[in-house]
């Protein structure tokens, strides 16, 4: 196994990353752990979750959220991408501090623990731990909630007003719908509609 790491530091803007490669089993796997822009996040009440993670995703979100409610880690959200032969299982990863790559190197270790004892997926597969980045996903109510004021990309699973893609900023979370300034008129996308939402994020070049 080869690591490379890097000095330990708050996750800034652009990327840290760090590759670990290895092998379970029989099963050749490719494991990379890459560090993204962090972004510390304040603690709201809890809501109703949207319907953003497919099956395969919840399973993997319920198997590492105890070990990570241990750690004081949140999980953000969690992705399964790319060919489902050799599939990308990719960890979203926060605390209220935002995240320093030593941080994401312990979680890295863990949480890859978990899924050697989950073993998700037969063959081959690649795991990516991250912090959330500017364009940080937002997966349920509580989300939307840390981040009124701020600018979100929304896809529903049907259209609504005949479009499903919706960019505003975020204006009102309710229990169970959200409200989005798009272009000055107000829209409201029920989470159960919700398919994916991320925020839109800005660099400032000049600050």
């Amino acid at each position: 196994m080869r690591t490379i790491l890097s000095k330990r530091e708050k996750v800034g803007l652009f990327p840290l990353s760090l590759f670990v490669r290895g092998r379970k089993s029989s099963l050749s796997r490719k494991v990379s752990t890459i560090l993204y822009a962090s972004r510390s996040y304040e603690r709201v009440p809890a809501r109703r979750e949207t319907n953003v993670l497919g099956k395969k995703e919840q399973q993997l979100l319920d198997a590492l959220s105890p070990r990570a409610a241990a750690e004081g880690i949140e999980v953000v959200t969690v992705e399964v991408v790319g060919a489902k032969k050799a599939p990308t299982i990719r960890v979203y990863i926060d605390t209220p501090d935002g995240v320093s790559f030593d941080e994401l190197s312990s979680a890295q270790a863990w949480i890859n623990a978990v899924m050697d004892e989950l073993d998700p997926f037969p063959g081959a597969y690649t795991l990516e731990v991250s912090s959330p980045g500017i364009d940080r996903p937002l997966r349920t109510p509580r989300h939307f909630a840390q981040f009124v004021g701020g600018t979100a990309v929304v896809k529903t699973s049907a259209p609504l007003e005949g479009r499903s893609a919706f960019t505003g900023v975020i204006v009102a979370v309710g229990e169970e719908m959200l409200e989005l300034d798009v272009d000055g008129r107000a829209v409201c996308i029920p989470f159960s509609t919700i398919k994916h939402a991320h925020l839109k994020g800005v660099v400032d070049f000049n600050s």
